[in-house]
């Protein structure tokens, strides 16, 4: 894993260690700094939406590394929907995918019947998640109505002490947080 890593073994050590202890990591992503977490990690997930004073019913982002970490989450919908939405990936795009088995916890879903979902590209995202062995929770590093950091200084700043790891490494080249499409119904949402 180390040689197509960005990030050293003991770099992807101590992340992985952090994110099984429950702790919150900030790690950089294709166009924004994230926050992410174990996502059947209640706790932890609940200080992600503490730290950026988010509400639960608004749901989360999952994260992967690959089309395997989110397979039970394809498995159960028809073919079609399953090709729409891994057409999209690996890529910088999220795809709300009906959880028809409620697979995923509803700190994690919030309020709804999908769960938003993206198999990243980004070469550090992709490592924290094999590396995890799951996908991440993934939500922008930012106190509600501030802009995503975009800088690892803009993450200090907006957290300081209050994350237990912040992983290096470049952002992507977009310059926006991922654009997100319902793959039942085909409108982009963001």
């Amino acid at each position: 894993m180390a040689a197509t890593s960005p990030l050293s073994e003991w770099q992807l050590h101590l992340a992985r260690q952090t994110i099984r202890q429950g702790g919150v990591i900030a790690y950089p992503t294709e166009g924004v700094w994230g926050l992410g977490c174990d996502p059947w990690d209640r706790q932890a997930v609940e200080r992600i939406l503490d730290l950026k004073a988010r509400p639960m019913e608004k749901g989360m982002i999952l994260v992967a590394g690959s089309i395997d970490q989110v397979r039970f989450l394809l498995d159960p919908l028809p073919e079609e929907l399953q090709r729409e939405a891994t057409r999209h990936w690996p890529g910088p795009v999220t795809c709300l995918l009906p959880d028809v088995l409620q697979q995923t916890p509803e700190w994690v879903r919030g309020k709804h019947s999908a769960i938003a979902v993206r198999v990243s590209a980004h070469p550090v995202v992709r490592a924290l998640c094999e590396a995890a062995g799951m996908p991440l929770v993934s939500t922008s590093c930012n106190p509600a109505g501030r802009e995503p950091a975009r800088y690892p200084w803009q993450v200090h700043r907006y957290f300081g002490d209050q994350l237990e790891r912040i992983v290096p490494g470049q952002l992507g080249g977009n310059r926006k947080p991922s654009r997100i499409i319902d793959i039942v119904s085909g409108q982009q949402l963001r």
